[in-house]
């Protein structure tokens, strides 16, 4: 899986970015448009948005983007946004329904937005943008974590009776395997790395017949990981953890051309301490 941004003819595919911007006025702040501007986008997914309806709608243009955003009840926490680009595939990525939330009685305020688009052969696909608790062990927010874990179990097999295609995108807050953390043996017993938590992406990309595009490119190799803490030296020595995905379903996912993750030049580059991962389908 290449780690750079690089752009190259691309006639009949779907691209579909995914980010957490850990707060997009403080992303554009960073830098984040001029990422944007270069990266031809189609679909753009974002996470942890943490601003007004208004606010994140002005930033990325209503009048180049289709933009569906859901806020937390808290103000400045979480928030999902999916865009379709309006001129992408000389319009024809029309979104026909929307809907907000993942379960009744689960804490996904802001975490989790479901998107229909027609693409252009007639199928259709439906987009999640998610973004799962990052939790923390023998708290009430890893209690959480599980609720949201348990109702995307529940919900993923309606997803794929439910369209053509599915799509699932965001920060997952799970590193699946030993690949997908440097230090691995350091978190075995944190939240992100726990075992019990594995045990749902083992069953996403199991019995449930989801494929973790990004790791079906790269092969079995370390990374490439997609968050570096703010702290110390990670980004540097490159000391990152894997949990930004796309989890598709099979058909699409046998239609993915190239995974990339766009890791920054340098630490001083960076608009969030995630990169945006961008795959693109072959329509």
């Amino acid at each position: 899986m290449n780690q750079q941004s690089t752009d190259a003819p691309r006639e009949g595919v779907l691209r579909v970015a995914t980010v957490n911007v850990n707060g997009i006025r403080a992303a554009y702040k960073r830098g984040m448009a001029d990422w944007l501007e270069g990266r031809d986008i189609d679909v753009l997914c974002l996470q942890e948005v943490r601003a007004p309806d208004k606010v994140a709608k002005d930033l990325l243009g209503e009048d180049r983007w289709e933009i569906h955003h859901h806020e937390a009840e808290a103000k400045g926490r979480a928030g999902v946004l999916t865009a379709v680009r309006r001129d992408a595939h000389g319009g024809t990525l029309l979104p026909v329904e929307r809907r907000v939330g993942l379960a009744e009685g689960t804490n996904d305020s802001g975490r989790w937005i479901e998107d229909d688009i027609a693409l252009p052969d007639g199928s259709k696909l439906t987009i999640v943008s998610t973004y799962v608790h990052s939790g923390e062990v023998d708290t009430p927010r890893q209690v959480d974590k599980y609720a949201f874990l348990d109702a995307m179990t529940r919900r993923l097999p309606d997803l794929v009776e439910h369209a053509d295609h599915a799509l699932i995108v965001g920060d997952l807050n799970v590193g699946h395997t030993e690949l997908d953390i440097k230090n691995w043996k350091g978190n075995v017993k944190n939240a992100g790395f726990l075992p019990e938590e594995r045990a749902y992406f083992d069953r996403y990309f199991g019995e449930l017949g989801f494929v973790d595009v990004a790791r079906s490119l790269a092969g079995e190799v370390p990374g490439p990981y997609t968050w570096w803490s703010y702290r110390g030296q990670a980004f540097d020595n490159d000391a990152g953890w894997r949990i930004d995905y796309h989890m598709a379903t099979p058909a699409l996912a046998g239609k993915a051309a190239t995974a990339v993750v766009d890791r920054a030049a340098s630490y001083d580059t960076r608009f969030s301490d995630h990169a945006p991962l961008v795959v693109d389908y072959r329509l």
